[in-house]
């Protein structure tokens, strides 16, 4: 299914690895405190659980074991999720397979999504926006990896994207289970833990940087699925050295990237359409400027292929070749 050049995507997919993982964070504009979630008050809506989830998978130290299962086989995991000063650091042993061990930081309450809101939109406010596109439902307890926990049901209200079912710890919040959901209602991945160790809450206030702004450009999609709209990237989301244009977009749950890049050697360059790399898909468009130089488009992320493809159809491009040129300036 891959161009030859398959190791160029590969490539692409290790920028968005911290891009296209993370959630709404309920924060202040100046600081970020973990120990709000040592309160103990009944959770009472599918929005708080929700809420809770996010913040406890970025608030809690622990050790867990755990298995992915996917189209690609069944994978046993190790992981490991720290905080030191504020900084996640978050590393993944595969222990069957190819020995792989992925670690990746990220500063606490901006790690992943980097808190999906405008300086106008408060936390609540985001998360509404999210009840705007999904359909939330609390099922029953349920015992996993030993442990009690609540099941939420995370239902798209369009076709534009996947649902989840979470099962949520109850003392924690920590998400013990996840189910990835096609929109026709196939389990595309699961991943579960199968012991849940030593979680620890992070207590320590931690304050935040502002938010930084998001850089507009030639390239724009004049079509995007409901919801979406353009958030600020992880810092150093990028290559070293290369000349790369890349944007993140979300809908406070699910994301994707838009890269644009010239092709400097047609030998290096994607096959047009569409690729398939485990669960993620994504989508290849070559765009000539007026000074017949291509650049290559691609739309990567956890979505339905053909909105990914979708995406990639409607990029359109306002301006001249050399603001295309300044843009993706080393």
């Amino acid at each position: 299914m891959f161009s030859p050049p398959k190791a160029a995507l590969y490539a692409i997919v290790a920028i968005c690895i911290s891009s296209l993982s993370g959630a709404v964070i309920a924060a202040s504009e100046s600081s970020f405190d973990c120990r709000q979630l040592a309160d103990d008050t009944k959770l009472a809506s599918p929005l708080d659980w929700l809420e809770r989830s996010m913040m406890a998978s970025q608030c809690y130290v622990f050790r867990a074991q755990a298995i992915r299962i996917s189209p690609g086989g069944v994978r046993t995991l190790a992981l490991a999720h720290e905080i030191h000063d504020g900084v996640i650091r978050e590393v993944t042993h595969y222990l069957d397979g190819p020995a792989v061990i992925y670690e990746r930081y990220g500063r606490l309450g901006r790690n992943g999504i980097l808190m999906r809101r405008s300086a106008n939109d408060s936390p609540a406010t985001a998360l509404q926006k999210i009840d705007h596109h999904y359909r939330l439902t609390l099922g029953d307890e349920e015992r996993v990896a030993g442990r009690p926990s609540m099941r939420l049901d995370i239902e798209p209200r369009d076709k534009l994207r996947y649902g989840h079912r979470l099962w949520l710890d109850l003392a924690t919040g920590l998400p013990l289970k996840q189910n990835l959901v096609d929109v026709e209602g196939q389990v595309l991945e699961t991943f579960q833990m199968t012991e849940l160790i030593e979680p620890t809450l992070y207590s320590q206030l931690v304050p935040l940087e502002p938010l930084p702004d998001i850089s507009s450009g030639p390239w724009q999609p004049s079509w995007l699925p409901a919801g979406y709209v353009s958030i600020p990237l992880p810092p150093a989301a990028g290559f070293s050295g290369k000349t790369m244009s890349h944007r993140l977009y979300s809908d406070g749950l699910s994301s994707f990237s838009l890269f644009v890049q010239p092709i400097e050697n047609k030998h290096e360059a994607l096959m047009p359409g569409i690729h398939r790399l485990g669960i993620s898909y994504a989508a290849v468009r070559h765009l000539r400027l007026d000074d017949d130089r291509i650049l290559q488009v691609v739309v990567l992320g956890e979505l339905p292929p053909k909105v990914l493809y979708r995406i990639a159809s409607r990029m359109e491009f306002h301006g001249s070749a050399e603001r295309a040129q300044q843009e993706l300036a080393p």
